[in-house]
């Protein structure tokens, strides 16, 4: 006998016999007759018995054709159902949502996303790390990761979500120290904040349509090892740094801080979804994937025009 269960075979079987021939099953099938003539003769040999007499005019059942006919019926409904079940499973979000972001894009935009998703979809549970850091998504058996940046290579699917700018902020007391005119080239001895969780928070590239890219190398009067951390510091009128614009939009837009060199751009980063390989993507990540791209989408125009642009 096979160690492989054809379920195609049994489907094949049960037709002829409810068809009650050959033909008449083919017909059902929609296949030729010599495909289920072929079929039920490997179907016999795997098993090593008759299962259908055959005369000229119809098909009948041997005992153990009879006995085999009943669990054929039984298992071909059990798959039927296990398959409409899995269908309706991956239609509609179920489980556990395992997802990973960096802290910042996470607390801006991630987490009202979760919030939004879990109101439509309560039956939902979602487990978040909020981290810099790049975990293992297969050993930790995370569902989606989002990471922002420049993507390493991987064998990891990845979707870009959208794109942010790197901003230069200072809090108004500190904005106000600023030289009017003052350009990157000569910012050097401004009071940088150094975001130490970036890989090189001392040297940025500014680039201009009315003038030529210049590379700075800034001389940090402090150096931080978290985002946040910068951020508070800045906040607070440490000194001026560099953050995206998911983090400071909102705060440049009420007020609370200035851009600084709003003609010069610095290089745009990518926002990605990093998701394991897979042929399928089950509902609970789809739909979570289809709102924070709705997110990021609101999030850019909201900041199309920021004050200083």
């Amino acid at each position: 006998m096979s160690d492989l269960l054809n379920l195609n075979r049994l489907v094949f079987f049960t037709s002829v016999i409810e068809a009650g021939s050959f033909t008449a099953a083919a017909d059902r099938l929609g296949v030729a007759k010599a495909v289920v003539s072929h079929q039920i003769a490997r179907l016999e040999e795997e098993l090593g018995v008759t299962l259908l007499m055959r005369t000229t005019r119809r098909v009948h059942a041997t005992d153990d054709g009879n006995m085999f006919y009943d669990r054929c019926v039984l298992i071909l409904r059990q798959a039927e159902s296990a398959y409409g079940e899995i269908s309706l499973r991956n239609a509609e979000p179920s489980g556990t949502l395992t997802l990973t972001a960096p802290l910042d894009y996470g607390a801006a935009v991630v987490a009202p996303t979760i919030a939004a998703y879990m109101s439509v979809h309560r039956q939902m549970r979602v487990d978040v790390v909020f981290d810099d850091s790049v975990s293992d998504m297969i050993a930790d058996r995370i569902d989606l990761a989002i990471r922002v940046g420049w993507l390493a290579d991987s064998s990891h699917q990845a979707r870009r979500l959208g794109t942010f700018e790197q901003i230069v902020v200072a809090a108004p007391p500190v904005a106000a120290r600023v030289p009017n005119g003052a350009v990157p080239a000569t910012s050097a001895d401004l009071p940088w904040i150094a975001n130490g969780a970036l890989k090189n928070p001392l040297r940025w590239t500014f680039s201009s349509d009315q003038a030529e890219a210049v590379t700075v190398e800034t001389r940090p009067v402090m150096t931080t090892d978290k985002t946040p951390a910068a951020y508070a510091c800045m906040l607070a009128g440490a000194g001026i740094s560099i953050f995206p614009d998911y983090l400071v939009d909102a705060d440049i837009r009420s007020g609370k801080i200035v851009r600084l060199f709003p003609e010069w751009t610095l290089p745009q980063g990518g926002i990605y979804a990093v998701l394991p390989p897979a042929r399928f993507r089950p509902a609970k990540v789809r739909t979570f994937l289809d709102l924070l791209v709705s997110a990021e989408r609101k999030r850019k125009r909201q900041n199309a025009i920021l004050p200083g642009t």
